[in-house]
């Protein structure tokens, strides 16, 4: 899908230049000649960017900015004009403006600020009900979340892997609700946060009296779930007697409780999830087999954040507003160059740890932008900038070519032999990247 972009100017000559520009770069363009048109286009279809001119009878480019910011927060913005001032700049990127560029503009400068701000555009297609809870427009995740509706609409077993943080509840909760069972309850319980009794008996219920504190019964999370979903989180850390009993309710559909006598029949679609390598698991003899294959009768997993990293400013936005609505304020806004940050970070705590960031920054942002210091300093350095495929092109290069070198010990000709490359080529590939073959040899 072309990114669309809302180009707002009241000069028509000028409108209709940059319109030529942006559709032959790709880009689907929209046009207003005022504030007040472009606010109605926006109504009817958010775009991914909005580029205005400044300088505009009635509601001019900072004007149009508060707006788009209120109505939709985080949508970049890029500002021009042919008046340009150090206090016009410093006002549309207090406001959230993702660049401020005087007229005439370079194709090349405009381009290159377009595809910058479109990558951290906040703009998602609007969800279908069962799957409101998930942000993303990230290709693996649309294809994953197809393979869930298709699975949602039977009763089989889903086990759903993916690192902690990951949303492996939220698929979960999205799965119930596209199926038959929406109308039951969903029921989730983490088997690795409470030790082997307990897990039996909240899984299982209890009778009165079946073990010491029992002073009335208990139906259980399985009975409770009758009709619905039963979401068995860390499914991996569940004790090996559990793992037993488990299997018997999933091939009976029916279930005991602790200190019962009598099984009681239910009808529920379990849905597992786990961070842990189960085959690894079964080889250590710490989960049945028998167990796994009766769970995971449709795999689904759960991308990293690290590979979804287009879905980072969609989920920033969606806690910002979260977090506006919860303390009744005026949602805060990321500087590009914070964003930019955020997009480029390793998140090994995923979608978890992003939330949590989030809100670290608003609880303590000094004004309504977020800066790009205050991000990298709470990241620790850990978020670095992404390189372009260039400059990732030429680091993997060099570190081949000192890998050959360390390899041959400095012998240029046979290190240009296991590269398929002539001596003359390959001394030119050393001399591109900076790399001395004679720093390779061994010492006399």
């Amino acid at each position: 899908m072309s990114a669309c972009i809302l180009v707002v100017d009241d000069d028509p000559s000028l409108l209709r230049l940059l319109d030529i520009r942006l559709q032959a770069a790709g880009y689907a363009v929209d046009c207003a000649e005022s504030g007040e048109s472009a606010l109605a286009r926006l109504e009817q279809s958010p775009p991914d960017l909005v580029i205005t001119d400044l300088k505009m009878d009635r509601m001019d480019g900072l004007d149009l900015l508060g707006e788009i910011q209120q109505r939709h927060p985080g949508m970049p913005v890029i500002l021009l004009t042919a008046h340009g001032t150090i206090p016009d700049a410093v006002n549309a990127t207090q406001g959230g403006a993702i660049a401020f560029l005087t007229k005439p503009v370079e194709r090349d400068e405009l381009l290159g600020q377009v595809e910058r701000a479109v990558r951290l555009s906040t703009r998602v297609a609007v969800p279908d009900d069962w799957r409101a809870g998930i942000t993303t427009r990230s290709p693996r995740m649309e294809e994953l979340l197809e393979q869930a509706q298709r699975v949602a609409a039977t009763s089989t077993s889903v086990l759903i892997h993916g690192d902690s943080g990951t949303g492996k509840e939220v698929l979960a909760r999205a799965i119930h609700r596209a199926s038959p069972r929406r109308d039951h309850a969903f029921v989730p319980i983490n088997c690795g946060a409470m030790p082997e009794g307990l897990l039996e008996s909240e899984l299982m219920g209890h009778e009165r009296g079946a073990f010491t504190g029992a002073e009335r019964s208990n139906p259980g999370l399985l009975r409770t779930a009758d009709g619905g979903t039963l979401f068995l989180d860390e499914i991996g850390d569940m004790p090996l007697p559990l793992q037993v009993k488990l299997l018997r309710v999933l091939q009976e559909r029916r279930v005991r409780p602790v200190g019962g006598t009598r099984d009681v029949p239910v009808d529920v679609r379990v849905i597992s999830a786990t961070h842990r390598d189960l085959a690894a698991a079964i080889r250590e003899g710490t989960f049945r087999e028998d167990l796994y294959y009766r769970l995971n009768v449709v795999a689904l997993n759960v991308p990293p954040l690290s590979e979804r990293r287009e879905d980072i400013p969609l989920l920033v936005n969606h806690k910002l507003r979260q977090l506006a609505e919860r303390d009744a304020s005026k949602p805060r806004l990321y500087a590009p160059e914070a964003m930019e940050l955020l997009v480029a970070a390793d998140w090994p705590g995923n979608v978890r740890q992003l939330e949590n960031l989030v809100e670290q920054h608003v609880a303590l942002a000094a004004g309504p932008v977020i800066t790009a210091a205050q991000v990298r300093q709470s990241l620790g350095g850990a978020g670095q900038r992404l390189p372009s495929v260039a400059e990732a092109r030429a680091a993997f290069t060099r570190d081949y070519l000192v890998r050959l070198l360390k390899l041959t010990e400095g012998n240029v000709s046979e290190a240009a032999r296991i590269a398929q490359r002539n001596r003359s080529e390959f001394y030119k590939l050393l001399a591109r990247h900076g790399v001395d073959a004679r720093e390779f040899k061994p010492e006399s």
